[in-house]
């Protein structure tokens, strides 16, 4: 992986997210975090961590290609059009708080 290509970190990810004032978001259609099974709870969490599919997959004892659809339904089921928004639904749900990571 290339250096430009690295996630952020989540430790300074969270602490960054908590200095600015909570706003509304561009809504997300799908409803919220409640909707999902367990598991997909547990995919979007860390999805929120910033975990890449692979680290998912690791995480969970999924196969890569089990932990790609997950986020794919979990996108879809929430309305989400991207990995971030899942990610500003997960915090603005309180699923995931800045310094929970």
């Amino acid at each position: 992986m290339a250096a430009l290509d690295a996630p952020l970190s989540p430790g300074p990810t969270a602490r960054l997210i908590a200095r600015f004032p909570r706003r509304p978001s561009a809504p997300v259609t799908g409803g919220g975090p409640e909707r999902l099974t367990r598991r997909k709870r547990e995919v979007l969490a860390l999805v929120a961590r910033g975990f890449d599919n692979t680290e998912i997959s690791g995480a969970l004892g999924l196969s890569p290609p089990t932990a790609t659809t997950h986020v794919s339904r979990i996108m879809g089921k929430l309305g989400a059009r991207d990995r971030a928004q899942l990610v500003v639904v997960a915090y603005e749900s309180g699923m995931v708080t800045p310094g929970s990571v």
